[in-house]
């Protein structure tokens, strides 16, 4: 279920057990970004999630938005679920969400799940998210979409797709695209949580998307080197876990999980 109140983010909230927080990355969603996992989560965690301003039925923020109050959110969509304790998932910009959330609110963090992030962005990317930003802003959305599947997918996963096919999905993806893109994307361009690594203290998990066009490998890799209890796995897939290879990623966190 989805419960949307004037004075917080959407919510969305699914099975029992230990509480399982999730953040979501740029211009996605809870159910953009989790969608395909959320079942096989949910059944062994109590799943919390919010939408971020400008996605779902969270309305668009009037103010630049910033991690401090991300990580605010989602603790008081906790707080409202009846978790006093919690692990963290965060996925792309959702990582530094997770890590901020932990740095703030050490003694109710049990672990951190970080896919397909990054401490801070490198050149690469801030070139990356700029066109993006440039072209949801342009109202070129078709062909933001396509740039999309480009940065998003593995060279093996588009390379499985027709061009004709992928312009049929982006013409799909393009209407979808959430009203806050823009305001979350100036976020990732701001992001920096370098200063938080060393005092992270609970167990992380680091899964790097081996086959990432838009946050490389190596970005990913320094984050994990950066956190004192950090381990790695690999997951051969591009920016979309939740498409390319949802059970691997979903089996990657579960595992995980129970062991913390």
């Amino acid at each position: 279920m989805t419960t949307p109140t004037p004075t917080a983010f959407a919510r969305t909230v699914r099975g029992t057990g230990p509480g399982l927080l999730l953040a979501h990355g740029a211009g996605g969603g809870i159910e953009a970004n989790y969608g395909p996992i959320l079942d096989g989560l949910a059944a062994q965690h109590t799943v919390v999630g919010v939408d971020y301003p400008g996605t779902g039925a969270t309305p668009k923020a009037r103010n630049p938005l910033d991690l401090d109050g991300l990580a605010e959110q989602l603790v008081a969509a906790a707080d409202a679920e009846g978790l006093d304790t919690f692990a963290v998932s965060g996925y792309s910009l959702g990582g530094p969400v997770a890590i901020r959330l932990a740095a703030r609110h050490p003694e109710r963090v049990s672990s951190l799940v970080l896919s397909a992030s990054f401490a801070h962005p490198d050149t690469r990317t801030v070139l990356a998210v700029s066109l993006w930003h440039q072209l949801f802003a342009s109202g070129q959305h078709t062909l933001l979409a396509e740039y999309l599947n480009l940065m998003g997918l593995s060279e093996a996963a588009l390379n499985a797709l027709t061009p004709d096919q992928v312009h049929a999905v982006a013409g799909q993806l393009a209407p979808t695209l959430p009203s806050g893109t823009g305001d979350q994307l100036d976020l990732v361009r701001r992001v920096d949580v370098r200063g938080d690594l060393a005092g992270i203290a609970v167990p992380t998990l680091v899964v790097v998307t081996t086959a990432d066009p838009l946050i490389s490998p190596s970005l990913q890799r320094q984050l994990a080197a950066a956190v004192p209890t950090a381990e790695t796995a690999e997951l051969p897939t591009g920016h979309l876990p939740f498409v390319e290879r949802p059970q691997e990623w979903l089996k990657l966190m579960n595992d995980f999980l129970a062991t913390t």
